[in-house]
C-alpha cells in the first residue's frame, strides 16, 4: 500500500501542506489548544446528552489505542469498524489511525455476504461492532483473530450482556502507553468500500494526508470556525459525516454534535439545545424537515447538500450551498459560493484546490447548456484517494492518459461557471438508440401533486433496448388511485415520446443505500 499518483510513487522530496503531520498530531494539538472545549457531543434518543471535551477525548483515544496494541493490532493491520453513530465508532477510528492500524469502516445496512467479503479482501484481524450486529459478524467474518462488541445500539437503550465477542470497555488500557509513531503523512490511515452497484464494492485507501485534507478544505468550503457547533446525524462511516462534519470540525476546533440517525421529531430541538450553526444534509431529511416547525430562534447559518438554493426548501430561511463529491475525492470538487450569490439547483463552482473537465462521449469539451462527463484532477495520496486497496487495475483504469478521475458522473454546464448534477453514467437509459437521463424524467414526475417521491430506472425491451420505469412513493392523505395516470399526462406533455414511462409502479418505499439514497439496483432487480 502506498501513496500513488496515476500509478506512480509520490517522487520522494516533494513538500505536502501535511509534512510533519498525521491524524494523531491534529488530535493531540486541538487537545493542548482546545483541552476544555467540547469537541463532540454525544445526543442519544433515550438519554441526556453527554459531552467530550478535546481532552477527554484524546486521553481516552490513547487508551483505546495502547488496550489495542495490547491485544496485538499492529501498525498496517486491518480493522473493521462496524457500527452506527456513537461515541465508539470516533473512538475506535481515532484508536486505529494513533496506532498505525487501517480504520475500515462499513456500512451498517450491510448483508452478511456483503461482510464477508469486506473482511476478507481487507484482510480484517479484528471487528469492533454493536449487539445487533455481533453474530452476522461472528458467522461471516471468520478470519478476524477476535470481536469486540459495544454496549449498546445507538438509539436503543444500553443492555446489560454482550452475548457475543469482548466488552468493548475491556479494551482500554492506560492512556500513557499509548503507542508513538514518527508522523508520516503518506501512511495509509483508513478504508471505506464503495456501494458497489454495477460490481464488486472497492475499497477506497485513505492516507492521513488525505484525512488532513479533507478536515482543512471542507473546514474552507463550508467556512467552519471555532465557534461553530456542527449537528451531525448522517453515518459516519461515509465520508460526508465523517470528513465534512467530523474531520472539519476538529480542523479548526469546533464542536460535532452527533446523533445515532437522522431523526426530523428529534431534529430542531438538538439543534436548539446545542446552538447549531451548521448541519450537512441531504435531500431526504429536508423533506422529512417541510412537516417540522420551524423554531424562530436556531442558530444556524448555512446548511450543505446536494444542490445549492432548492425552491421547496426555502421555508427554512437558511442559506443552502449545494456541492458534488466523492469518497475518492476526500472533499467537494464542485462547491456552492459561501458569500456570493448561486444559481439555484446548481451544485456550485468548480473548486479552487482541483481542475475540473466536461467532456463529451468523444472526449470534445462541452458548451454552456451542453451536458458531458465529469472528470476531476488532483494529487493522489492528498486531495484525491491513494488507491483501491488491493485492486491496482481498477486504480488504473479509474485515471485516463491525462491524469483525471474518472467519476461516473454527467453534469450540465451552467452560466458563469456553474455546474448542474446530471446522472451516474450507469443511469443513463438506451432508448431505442436515443440517450435518456432518469433525472429528466423525475425533475417532471415530482412536479405532479401527489408525488412525495420518484426514482426512475430503465427495464430491458426486446425491440428498444430500454424503456423508463417510475416508481413513486405518494404523498400521506392524497387520494393516489388515478396518480398513476396523471404522472404519465404530465410526462407526455413534457417529455418526448421516447422519455415517457412505459409504466408508474406506486410504492410505500423506497430501497435506500448510503445517505438515503434510492439503491436503483434494487429497483432494476424488482423489474428483472
Amino acid at each position: 500500500m502506498g501513496a500513488e499518483m496515476n500509478g506512480t510513487t509520490i517522487a520522494p522530496g516533494t513538500v505536502t501542506p501535511f509534512d510533519g503531520m498525521d491524524v494523531p498530531w491534529l488530535l493531540k494539538l486541538r487537545s493542548e489548544t482546545r483541552r476544555d472545549h467540547p469537541f463532540l457531543i454525544w445526543a442519544p434518543f433515550d438519554a441526556p446528552a453527554r459531552r467530550w471535551t478535546y481532552g477527554e477525548f484524546h486521553d481516552r483515544v490513547g487508551a483505546l489505542a495502547a488496550g489495542l496494541v495490547r491485544r496485538g493490532i499492529r501498525p498496517g493491520d486491518a480493522v473493521l469498524i462496524h457500527l452506527d453513530n456513537c461515541i465508539e465508532a470516533m473512538l475506535a477510528w481515532f484508536a486505529c489511525v494513533e496506532l498505525g492500524a487501517l480504520a475500515v469502516t462499513t456500512n451498517t445496512r450491510s448483508a452478511a455476504t456483503e461482510m464477508s467479503y469486506f473482511a476478507g479482501h481487507c484482510r480484517a484481524v479484528a471487528a469492533i461492532t454493536q449487539p445487533a450486529y455481533a453474530e452476522m459478524i461472528s458467522a461471516h467474518c471468520r478470519d478476524i483473530r477476535w470481536m469486540a462488541v459495544i454496549s449498546h445500539d445507538p438509539g436503543q437503550p444500553e443492555s446489560a450482556a454482550v452475548g457475543q465477542g469482548d466488552r468493548f470497555e475491556s479494551l482500554f488500557a492506560d492512556s500513557a502507553d499509548r503507542p508513538r509513531r514518527a508522523p508520516d503523512p503518506l501512511a495509509p490511515c483508513s478504508v471505506q468500500y464503495t456501494s458497489g452497484t454495477t460490481s464488486r464494492p472497492k475499497a477506497v485507501l485513505w492516507t492521513h494526508a488525505n484525512a488532513l485534507w479533507g478536515a482543512k478544505v471542507n473546514a474552507v468550503h463550508e467556512d467552519l470556525h471555532q465557534g461553530d457547533v456542527h449537528q451531525t446525524y448522517l453515518p459516519l462511516f461515509h465520508t460526508n459525516a465523517l470528513a465534512y462534519s467530523m474531520l472539519a470540525s476538529l480542523w479548526v476546533g469546533a464542536t460535532c454534535v452527533i446523533q445515532p440517525r437522522f431523526s426530523a421529531s428529534r431534529f430542531w430541538s438538538v439543534a436548539r439545545e446545542h446552538g447549531c450553526t451548521w448541519t450537512s444534509t441531504i435531500p431526504f431529511c429536508m423533506k422529512a424537515l417541510l412537516d417540522q416547525e420551524v423554531p424562530t430562534d436556531h442558530k444556524f447559518r448555512l446548511w450543505g447538500t446536494a444542490v445549492s438554493e432548492p425552491p421547496p426548501f426555502a421555508k427554512f430561511g437558511i442559506k443552502i450551498i449545494g456541492w458534488w463529491g466523492m469518497t475518492e475525492t476526500i472533499t467537494h470538487g464542485i462547491v456552492g459560493e459561501i458569500d456570493q450569490p448561486n444559481t439555484p439547483m446548481s451544485i456550485g463552482r468548480a473548486a479552487p484546490e482541483y481542475t475540473v473537465r466536461i467532456t463529451d462521449d468523444d472526449g470534445r469539451p462541452t458548451e454552456v447548456g451542453e451536458t458531458g462527463n465529469l472528470a476531476i484532477r488532483g494529487v493522489p495520496g492528498l486531495s484525491l484517494f491513494a488507491e483501491y486497496l488491493y485492486n491496482a487495475e481498477a486504480t488504473r483504469t479509474s485515471f485516463d492518459a491525462d491524469g483525471f478521475f474518472l467519476t461516473g458522473d454527467r453534469v450540465t454546464r451552467l452560466a458563469n461557471g456553474f455546474i448542474k448534477f446530471g446522472d451516474r453514467a450507469k443511469d443513463m437509459l438506451k432508448v431505442g438508440g436515443e440517450n435518456v437521463a432518469a433525472s429528466e424524467i423525475e425533475q417532471v414526475i415530482i412536479t405532479v401533486p401527489g408525488v412525495r417521491e420518484t426514482a426512475v430506472v430503465a427495464m430491458k425491451h426486446p425491440m428498444l433496448d430500454e424503456v423508463p420505469v417510475a416508481f413513486v412513493i405518494p404523498q400521506a392523505g392524497i387520494a393516489c388511485e388515478d396518480l398513476p395516470e396523471r404522472v404519465l399526462a404530465v410526462c407526455r406533455a413534457g417529455l418526448a415520446d421516447f422519455k415517457v414511462p412505459r409504466e408508474v409502479r406506486l410504492v410505500d418505499a423506497m430501497p435506500r443505500s448510503t445517505l438515503e439514497k434510492v439503491a436503483k439496483a434494487e429497483l432494476r432487480r424488482l423489474l428483472d
